[in-house]
């Protein structure tokens, strides 16, 4: 896997993600209460910090907790609570490594329809439903992975044409589409 990604908006955090399985789903399961860059280049600054070019799920779940919490806090922070996701990252890489021998690109590899691959992201401790389906979508759009019914699985994320989550970014523009996108939810949830 070698893609070309602009989700972190800096380089060497976008060729990591375009690389790596295992970085691009702690970027995803990073976004949330953070600007995007700042989730998806968190996988760049967690290998750095371990001295590596990549992330090792083995490696991240037989971490001791303190050590990887403190990791993730120092500054800048890898999130605004570097704690609380600290343990989901490692919760995540315990799964993987329980049910998929480490390696994040078992997740979608074989998998035949876009409901068992949804089925299979859902499972992934720290991804519910919609977070599911945003990288459902990110998958689908800029990896590649398009098993049978991917769009539909993906629900509104899948849609082409759209600009309504990191699925659709491909650069600054598109990312500014992004945002645009979800103030005006914002906006109009407030109104309900």
């Amino acid at each position: 896997m070698d893609i070309t990604l602009r989700l972190a908006q800096q380089p060497e955090a976008d060729a990591l993600l375009g690389r790596s399985p295992l970085a691009a789903l702690t970027g995803m399961l990073l976004d949330q209460q953070v600007p995007m860059e700042w989730a998806f280049t968190a996988p760049w600054t967690i290998a750095q910090r371990l001295g590596r070019d990549d992330l090792d799920a083995r490696e991240i779940a037989a971490h001791d907790p303190e050590d990887f919490a403190a990791l993730l806090a120092q500054k800048p922070a890898v999130h605004r609570y570097p704690g609380s996701m600290a343990k989901r990252l490692q919760q995540l890489c315990q799964y993987l490594v329980g049910h998929y021998d480490g390696d994040a690109a078992a997740v979608w590899q074989g998998v035949e329809s876009g409901g068992e691959l949804l089925t299979r992201l859902n499972d992934l401790p720290g991804f519910g439903r919609q977070k599911a389906q945003i990288f459902l979508a990110l998958l689908g759009k800029q990896f590649g992975v398009a098993p049978d019914g991917w769009r539909e699985a993906a629900g509104p994320y899948g849609e082409a044409g759209c600009h309504r989550s990191v699925a659709d970014i491909t650069g600054p523009q598109s990312l500014a589409e992004v945002r645009a996108f979800k103030q005006e939810a914002k906006r109009a949830a407030k109104k309900t």
